[in-house]
């Protein structure tokens, strides 16, 4: 990795390296203050597993999933732990880039750039969500020496402790019921992987499905990839307007990739809506201030923050995932409301009763198809 023209498509290393050097600091608090927030997140973790099996009934009674771990982790933490991810998720696709790398018109050039500018500007990418995400279900996370996961890359729960005392804060809400409900959230998640054991190899082979389809030379994402981090530096060239920003999952070129990315889009919704949807249903019966902390945490999705914000979020596809949540949740409520948690439920007996797109938009169409035609 360190000879331009041997070096891999990215410098996972580099990227590590630049990410931490940049991240910002977290909030201040004194360490005795720290330690206390990491012991209530991990009993807030354990809690919330029985909370959320309760509301869900996705495991039945008598039934133990695989186990995962829970990690409470800080900016750099959650940062070595995506960087793994990435690079494991990623490896079919460079692999591929890497082999059409002489050959392409652009190859030469980012033989020279190498892959360490692409591993300094995605660090910079890295830098900027890693003060920002609460919590994450890492699906395909590797284990290393100091980040354990499931067994077979079963997975792992990481919840970003200095993020949430950052939010709680900015909100002015009770600190012991936000770390809880952002729990739940994230425990919802690490439920729904370990209660259906097909979906990780489902989300994974759609993935790879995906990503074997692309047909990209390496000049192009190195381009996206400068792109994103120009926004974030604000080094746009003088005079180049901010059009809307071109997402990162823009570089989808074939019929083939936008079929696929529908089916992802619709997993997606309906993951991160059920998400939202249990942790509002369980959150009255255990977080007391819960319609204050929906109430002020919507309005901090919806506003944002800056220009430069809004771009990046544009750019890396974050708007579409704020959609997934608002779209997957209206179908999660109509469903249940519909035919109850029970047939609800059904949704998750295989790949063949997920929700397509066109149903997470319209849970009728799904209830049809899944339900009355069983009937």
């Amino acid at each position: 990795m360190t000879s331009i023209g041997g070096a891999e498509m990215v410098d996972w290393n580099l990227a590590v390296a630049t990410a931490t050097r940049l991240v910002r600091p977290g909030p201040e608090v004194s360490r005795d203050e720290a330690r206390a927030v990491v012991a209530e997140l991990r009993r807030h973790a354990k809690a919330s597993e029985e909370h959320v099996r309760a509301f869900t009934r996705m495991i039945p009674e008598g039934h133990e999933p695989e186990d995962t771990p829970v990690l409470v982790v800080d900016r750099a933490g959650w940062i070595r732990a995506n960087v793994a991810g990435f690079r494991e998720l990623l490896k079919p696709l460079l692999e591929k880039m890497q082999e059409r790398r002489s050959s392409s018109p652009g190859g030469a050039v980012f033989g020279a750039v190498g892959g360490k500018v692409t591993g300094v500007e995605l660090g910079m990418l890295l830098s900027f969500l890693a003060s920002r995400v609460l919590g994450q279900y890492e699906t395909f996370a590797p284990a290393t020496r100091d980040l354990p996961a499931g067994e077979e890359g079963g997975g792992r729960l990481l919840l970003v402790a200095p993020n949430i005392v950052h939010v709680e804060r900015e909100l002015d809400v009770d600190p012991h019921d936000f770390r809880l409900w952002v729990s739940l959230h994230e425990e919802t998640h690490r439920t729904q992987f370990t209660a259906v054991p097909w979906l990780r190899d489902h989300l994974r082979g759609e993935i790879q499905s995906f990503l074997s389809a692309t047909d990209m030379d390496p000049m192009t994402v190195l381009e996206r990839l400068r792109e994103a981090a120009q926004a974030l530096t604000g080094a746009r060239p003088e005079g180049e307007e901010d059009e809307g920003g071109r997402s990162l999952v823009e570089l989808v070129q074939t019929p083939e990739q936008r079929e696929i990315l529908g089916r992802l889009t619709a997993v997606m919704s309906l993951l991160e809506g059920h998400a939202d949807y249990v942790m509002d249903g369980v959150g009255p019966q255990v977080v007391p201030s819960v319609a204050e902390i929906r109430e002020k945490f919507q309005q901090r999705r919806a506003k944002g923050a800056s220009r430069l914000d809004q771009a990046l979020r544009r750019l890396l596809g974050l708007d579409a995932k704020l959609r997934q949540y608002r779209d997957g949740e209206r179908f999660v409520r109509a469903v249940v409301d519909e035919v109850g948690m029970d047939g609800f439920n059904r949704v998750w007996t295989s790949p063949n009763t997920l929700p397509t797109k066109a149903e997470i938009a319209k849970p009728a169409d799904w209830v049809a198809r899944v339900h009355r035609k069983a009937e």
